[in-house]
């Protein structure tokens, strides 16, 4: 595999398994406190509306674009104190040609078959969160920002910290990986809080196949540009919800 000859060229190694988990857990603290702190900057002090509406248009774009950019220049700072070069570190790389293939069906079978399984169950292709941060984001002007967010911006983010970051720091070995792919993806699952069960569930399957994506390329990038198609047909999806279902 690649990613074990991308370690093994290095003289140092990656952050320990406990350090690895204390810095991440400090950059998702430091990234949140940030994100609280522009929601005050931007309501003037007063929260009482972001209480009320947590998953509103503007709360979502604006702390999701403050956070992720911080938490992105954080992890390269801290990979580089690990002397590494942060783009080796976090798998910063181009995906390998052969490599897209496996990406794209497996895309297309989370997209249809999660669909097909949600439907199934009886549950709504599209969380209501998200039908609430489309609304209100039209309706303040914020479609762009909240697109941006949602496409870019998060994507980016959390595949640094996830697969690029914690995945560094915990998959040292074949079986290491059957390990540690897995609890990255139950963390990584249980932060998407604003899902329900069935939710939470297909962002558990997501985290897995990113993680084996991960594990077999080598690049977060091509988890990054799979995490961004993701977020834009679940978002199309909610455009479509909107404009010709309510």
């Amino acid at each position: 595999m690649e990613e074990h000859t991308t370690i093994a060229a290095h003289t140092t190694k990656p952050w320990g398994y406990v350090a690895t988990l204390l810095w991440a857990l400090l950059v998702f603290v430091l990234a949140q406190a940030a994100g609280v702190a522009a929601l005050y900057w931007w309501y003037s002090g007063d929260l009482s509306a972001v209480a009320a509406q947590p998953y509103g248009g503007i709360v979502i774009a604006l702390v999701t674009l403050v956070t992720n950019p911080i938490e992105i220049v954080l992890l390269v700072g801290i990979a580089a104190l690990a002397h590494w070069n942060p783009a080796d570190y976090l798998g910063i790389v181009a995906p390998r040609a052969e490599d897209l293939k496996p990406a794209l069906i497996g895309l297309a079978i989370l997209i249809v078959g999660g669909d097909v399984i949600m439907w199934l169950l009886g549950e709504d292709f599209v969380p209501p969160f998200q039908v609430v941060a489309y609304q209100t984001a039209r309706a303040a002007g914020w479609v762009s920002a909240l697109a941006f967010a949602t496409v870019v911006a998060a994507p980016a983010g959390e595949e640094i910290l996830f697969r690029g970051f914690l995945f560094r720091g915990w998959v040292r070995s074949p079986r290491g990986a059957a390990i540690a792919i897995p609890i990255i993806s139950i963390i990584f699952a249980s932060l998407h809080v604003q899902y329900n069960i069935f939710g939470m569930l297909q962002i558990l399957i997501v985290g897995l196949f990113f993680g084996w994506l991960r594990y077999r390329s080598g690049s977060t990038v091509l988890t990054m540009l799979c995490h961004a198609v993701l977020n834009l047909e679940s978002s199309l999806e909610t455009v479509v919800k909107v404009h010709w279902f309510i």
